[in-house]
């Protein structure tokens, strides 16, 4: 998952990759990237032992599992992301929706083509994901009190409720204050877990067998089809590695490989082979092997310390990835117009949604006081990072056919390799549809159904307006003979189309005036993170006192009208007061009736979205006192 908004690409990855720089933004990386896959060991083999009601602790098995973990990581994260993967940037920037925006143009315009499907698909599994992780992780750190004091137990979960309600009540703050402090925790976080590791493994070195893939093949030759429910434990050490891809336009992909290889895939590795070791030597330690390679008593309480800012790190992280996804969404077109607050003056891309902020909060607390273990909580836990991965392979295999123009059989070849785990991983995690692998999924439906709806409606409603729109050259030959009143000022139209708006139509047709000077503009949201000054703005002066002006944003941008229509007018030489302007916007009424081409349903559910998004003049940033809405009832 995306753990932070991506700053500007290139500004983030040439400064990454200056010598002097690089070590720093490589620790900056661990603090942001690895939260949520860094924090998997406090519970991922303890899930893996109760979901074999304890024959985990038999030494085969355990060698099974660990075998299984450590080739994981080696494969779904070292080959496919950091290898392979992160090579597919968008000036930079990584992610599912940046994914799509490689392709060629047509398949991304196209209205609903399988790959845009499948992109809406992995982007909604993913808000299924982001009300998971915070719930398990701080629950899985909290629980280590269980070691120290055991009656403690009692209020675990209400001081999780509490922990999850202070993260989400400071998000409206930013984290910029604490963002220095993110990454020399996680750096003694992956320490700490290493060294615990790797103090065990000396008393047991056998456990290094389980470094050969053998293990993993003899555990399923053991159990036969039943061992594949292990795949669905296994890949909770793997989420998160999705993160890798959807951060690199923050620090850029070299740190991130130096912060994996150098130090978050080797603490990992001696984090699961220790605990392996130390499960042999003491079966008692499955119960809580992570917590259980430390002595009770004041150890425990450090370690239990330590693992709540790891969590609450990896949470805040994730938390602010589903903040990105949602403002990715709206740019492009996916997803209702919400609001959105920046909560730096320097850093472009920290912002805050509170619709999602307040959301997500809710559906954790919801999901803790409803699983109340973590063990419990893990079978809700990986149908939705098995299903992007998946998805994100198929997406990749296009780029390479479609945009670099691999050879066939080189790109079939990658994508029969990322299958061959992804579609394993995902499958297993369907067998816990129904202890609670169901609430991801219908999470993601409902995303997915407002996703789809809404970019359908958003089309279709485009298509409507064209089809109504006058052409402009007609319209401008008509105001000589038709008598239309000019009076004196400036009118801006906001206008979706290449004719004429349907409100200054409308505003000739019935009142029989309009402003001597009338700017047509056009606000363009391109399929980059983006837009360069020297490419953001398209000036045409027209007949008539018209002048057609587009401004291109990126979908990492914030649209902000009135300063960018000030620059383009500077720029271009057009003497315009834009202080004493009107905006003219159009405010449609979808009412869902049988003659339109969505349906009823579907134009029901676009129609509420609509009520309830976010209004253009505060999209847009326009002054509210200088704008004048239309109304019009549409039947799509």
């Amino acid at each position: 998952m995306s753990s932070s908004v991506p700053a500007r690409a290139d500004n983030a990855g040439a400064s990454a990759n200056r010598p002097g720089r690089l070590l720093v933004t490589a620790v900056g990386a661990v603090g942001v990237v690895f939260g949520d896959i860094g924090t998997s060991p406090l519970y991922t083999l303890q899930v893996a032992t109760d979901a074999n009601a304890g024959a985990a602790v038999s030494r085969e098995d355990t060698f099974g599992v660990v075998s299984l973990i450590v080739w994981a990581l080696t494969l779904a994260v070292s080959i496919k992301y950091v290898t392979f993967v992160m090579r597919a940037d968008n000036r930079g920037e990584g992610g599912i929706l940046a994914l799509l925006a490689l392709l060629p143009r047509r398949v991304q315009r196209a209205r609903i083509s399988v790959i845009a499907l499948l992109v809406i698909a992995g982007a909604s599994l993913l808000f299924g994901d982001g009300m998971i992780t915070p719930a398990i992780s701080v629950l899985s750190a909290l629980e280590g009190l269980r070691l120290a004091a055991p009656g403690f137990e009692p209020f675990i979960v209400p001081l999780t409720c509490a922990v999850l309600v202070g993260l989400f009540a400071i998000q409206s703050r930013g984290t910029g204050r604490v963002g220095m402090l993110f990454g020399p925790v996680m750096v003694v976080w992956f320490v700490t877990i290493g060294t615990l590791g790797l103090r065990e493994l000396l008393q047991n070195p056998a456990i290094l067998g389980a470094l050969s893939p053998h293990w993993g093949a003899r555990y399923f030759a053991r159990h036969g089809p039943r061992g594949l429910g292990i795949l669905g434990v296994v890949v909770l050490a793997i989420t998160g590695g999705e993160a890798l891809y959807a951060d690199m336009g923050h620090f850029g992909a070299r740190p991130i490989r130096l912060s994996w290889f150098g130090l978050v895939f080797p603490a990992l590795v001696l984090s699961y082979l220790g605990q392996g070791a130390l499960v042999l030597r003491d079966s008692r330690a499955v119960t809580n092997p992570f917590f259980a390679m430390v002595p009770a008593g004041l150890p425990t309480y450090a370690l239990v310390g330590l693992a709540a800012m790891a969590t609450t790190i990896a949470s805040q992280a994730l938390i602010s990835g589903v903040f990105s996804l949602t403002h990715q969404a709206v740019q492009l077109g996916y997803f209702p117009r919400v609001t959105v607050k920046h909560t730096s003056h320097q850093a472009e891309g920290q912002i805050y949604v509170p619709l999602m902020n307040w959301g997500l909060m809710i559906a954790c607390v919801a999901l803790v006081l409803s699983f109340k273990h973590s063990s419990r909580l893990a079978a809700a836990y990986g149908i939705a990072v098995s299903g992007t991965m998946a998805i994100t392979s198929i997406v990749f295999f296009e780029v390479t056919r479609k945009t670099w123009k691999w050879p066939a059989a080189r790109s079939i070849a990658v994508l029969v390799l990322f299958l061959s785990f992804d579609l394993p991983f995902f499958g297993a995690n369907l067998l816990k549809f129904f202890d609670g692998g169901y609430i991801p999924i219908f999470v993601g439906v409902i995303f997915f159904v407002v996703m789809l709806d809404w970019h359908t409606g958003r089309q279709i409603w485009r298509e409507h307006m064209e089809r109504r729109s006058v052409p402009l050259g007609v319209f401008l030959e008509s105001l000589v003979s038709s008598g239309v009143a000019r009076a004196p000022g400036t009118a801006i139209y906001l206008s979706a189309t290449s004719g004429v708006p349907y409100v200054l139509a409308m505003q000739a047709e019935r009142v029989r005036s309009i402003m001597e000077h009338v700017v047509l503009l056009t606000v363009a949201i391109e399929h980059e993170p983006q837009v360069t000054e020297a490419s953001r703005y398209e000036v045409e002066p027209l007949a008539c006192g018209f002048v057609r002006v587009t401004i291109h944003f990126g979908y990492m941008e914030t649209p902000s009208v009135p300063p960018a229509l000030a620059r383009a007018f500077a720029e271009h030489g057009i003497a315009l007061r834009l202080e004493d302007a009107t905006y003219y916007i159009g405010r449609e009424t979808f009412i869902a009736g049988k003659g339109g081409k969505m349906g009823q349903a579907t134009e029901g559910l676009f129609a509420f979205l609509s009520r309830n998004a976010k209004s253009a003049v505060d999209h847009f940033g326009l002054p509210q006192e200088r704008v004048l809405e239309l109304g019009i009832r549409i039947d799509l």
